[in-house]
């Protein structure tokens, strides 16, 4: 029997959702009415439930928070900040990502118990369609920040929660994530949720701001506000653009403003602003532009070439790119397909491009890696679980991968090494678009494409008996290899950005030396774009000044280049002088010989002589340029 305090909430919700156009006052805005009624009648939610919410195993928050790494390193220092300033209040904050999943929060130890029992925790889901009406659930759907309070919530398990909830986006429109600051106890006056609001919105802001200027440091970026003494710390409005105008991103008050004022979104700066007006001004003190009434200050690239985000630029290695935009064509005529690569070459990031350049980009991409997960477990993170499937299932079940991505993408990374048993399972679901959990009868339709990947060979495992040919070939209707990072044909380029991600969060400009550079050219990289990241985060960490010189690389990459001399310094000066002019050019052979002041063939002889690798050497081009 339910308490008479959750047994009233039933009644009201269902009142309100049965009689709601003649009521004269709404008990709660329209928003929330509208949610209530998608958790009843879309959801099949119960509003009468007291079970908390889903809780991720620690393996899928692993997951989770390691693909949001950049987001969760660049927003920390503000979630700290806003837990500052409402901790006293006995406020918790949460930070969810575009999924409702808590990968971060912030929470006094008086009160953390108190927050655990309520939901309020590391790893908590808060979709509308698994916990109905609440703060996440709501910015979810609506992408505005909102106040959920007390009775607002549509379960009885949160009705003595209040939620003030804001939207974090990327810097081309889409939700990062959810910025939360929620309370067990709380006056019952919505109203008392005002201030708390205000500045969850606020650090939302701010959160959004710093993920713009490290997404965009290869740019031009103009920061602007009505206000001059904004325009530096809180400007309302960025623009980044590239070497040749192109608008690349706009943070969402920019982006309100174009459309509202040209009715689109421009593709080019110029047709904004006066571009040659605009550059006079770089980096000097904020100018006023008075035809927009705004106050502006523009920043110069540091490096001239593009920033890759995971999961949005396309690789600037032509093969990649080419595989790419053949892989887009077949999902789109909803062929499977295969990714194939070494470990680490970034099939993940690979898999998250196609689906977001894919006709189902506004569904879910919903990822598992079956190597990292153990064998016992796969079975229930893909098909999810029946309350009581089984000791130690939640209470309430859980929904499983396969049925969070219907209507989307499900990434199954490193497929090989899914077992036999759970593969009979997964050709009976891919051939029949019907699931059902474990330990339930009632099966549900879902509508979902199928990406997968893995580093090992499937056609040698069929032949060996450990991988069943008829799902090798459903799942293979179109195969895409990537290179390893030794072989790839942007390795500069990707060094570059990735240190600019990297020296982003450290908050200086951090630069490679050329005796750094040449070593990290030439290496051969056998954990490939997740060994060069993790390589450049340890030197952006340890080095004194910024210049990453050669000893500030871990000694395993100093010992694996072929080195005429062990030290960078007792290079003969024309050596010098050619790696110079290679750096400075961007390895481009012709403008580096035109500096030189000779011609390209002899540039190359050099460059033999010297025993100095060519980042596009081993693809032959390196004649190019």
């Amino acid at each position: 029997m339910l308490p008479a305090n959750s047994k009233a909430h039933v009644d009201c919700v269902s009142r309100v959702l049965r009689h709601a156009e003649r009521l004269p006052d709404l008990p709660v805005p329209n928003l929330i009415l509208e949610s209530w009624r998608r958790s009843m009648e879309q959801h099949h939610l119960d509003p009468g439930s007291l079970q908390g919410p889903r809780i991720l195993s620690q393996t899928l928050l692993k997951e989770c928070r390691d693909r949001a790494d950049s987001f969760l390193r660049i927003a920390g220092e503000e979630v700290s900040r806003l837990h500052g300033r409402v901790r006293d209040a006995d406020y918790c904050v949460l930070l969810t990502d575009a999924q409702g999943r808590t990968i971060d929060y912030r929470v006094e130890s008086t009160i953390r118990s108190d927050c655990r029992r309520a939901g309020l925790y590391l790893g908590t889901c808060w979709s509308e369609g698994e916990e109905g009406t609440c703060g996440v659930a709501a910015v979810l759907a609506n992408g505005v920040p909102v106040t959920v309070h007390k009775r607002d919530h549509f379960r009885a398990a949160f009705i003595g929660l209040t939620c003030s909830a804001a939207p974090v986006f990327d810097p081309w429109g889409d939700l990062l994530g959810v910025l939360d600051v929620s309370a067990v106890e709380s006056p019952d006056d919505r109203r008392s949720q005002h201030l708390i609001r205000q500045m969850a919105e606020q650090s939302a802001r701010q959160i959004e701001n710093a993920f713009f200027m490290h997404s965009t440091r290869g740019n031009w970026v103009l920061r602007a506000h009505s206000t001059p003494g904004y325009v530096d710390s809180q400007p309302d409005y960025l623009f980044a653009w590239d070497a040749d105008g192109h608008l690349q991103a706009l943070n969402p008050m920019a982006r309100r403003y174009l459309q509202e004022r040209y009715g689109k979104l421009p593709e080019h700066i110029g047709e904004v602003f006066d571009l040659d007006r605009l550059r006079a001004a770089a980096d000097e003190s904020p100018q006023h532009l008075a035809e927009h009434g705004l106050h502006i200050r523009l920043s110069v690239p540091r490096r001239a070439i593009s920033v890759a985000v995971p999961g949005r630029a396309a690789a600037e290695d032509a093969r990649i790119a080419e595989a790419l935009r053949l892989a887009v064509r077949v999902k789109n005529r909803n062929l499977p397909v295969l990714i194939h690569g070494e470990t680490g070459a970034g099939k993940e990031v690979f898999a998250r491009q196609l689906h977001e350049m894919s006709l189902r980009r506004d569904k879910p991409f919903v990822a598992l890696n079956c190597a990292a997960i153990p064998e016992s477990l796969i079975e229930s993170e893909l098909f999810g679980y029946v309350a009581g499937a089984f000791t130690g299932a939640e209470r309430k079940g859980m929904r499983g991968l396969l049925q969070q991505a219907d209507g989307g993408t499900l990434f199954l990374d490193e497929i090989g090494d899914m077992p036999l048993a759970l593969q009979t399972r997964l050709l009976r679901v891919l051939a029949e678009g019907e699931v059902a959990p474990l330990g339930g009868a009632r099966r549900q339709a879902i509508d979902i494409q199928v990406v997968c990947a893995s580093h090992r060979d499937l056609a040698a495992l069929v032949s060996a008996g450990e991988f069943r040919e008829d799902l090798y070939f459903r799942l293979s209707g179109a195969r895409f290899e990537l290179p390893p990072l030794r072989e790839r044909q942007d390795k500069l380029a990707l060094i570059n950005r990735i240190l600019d991600e990297e020296a982003a969060l450290c908050g200086i400009g951090i630069s490679l030396s050329d005796g750094a550079l040449e070593c990290l050219l030439g290496y051969h990289w056998p954990g490939n774009v997740r060994q060069l990241r993790h390589v450049l985060r340890y030197a952006c960490a340890i080095c004194n000044s910024e210049t990453i010189r050669l000893e500030d690389l871990p000694q395993e990459l100093q010992g694996g280049v072929h080195r005429r001399e062990a030290d960078e310094h007792v290079f003969s000066p024309q050596r010098q002088e050619l790696l110079d002019a290679l750096v400075r050019h961007r390895w481009l052979p012709a403008p580096a010989a035109a500096a030189l002041g000779i011609s390209r063939a002899t540039l190359y002889r050099r460059v033999k002589q010297y025993g100095i690798e060519m980042p596009r050497a081993k693809q032959g081009t390196s004649g190019s340029g």
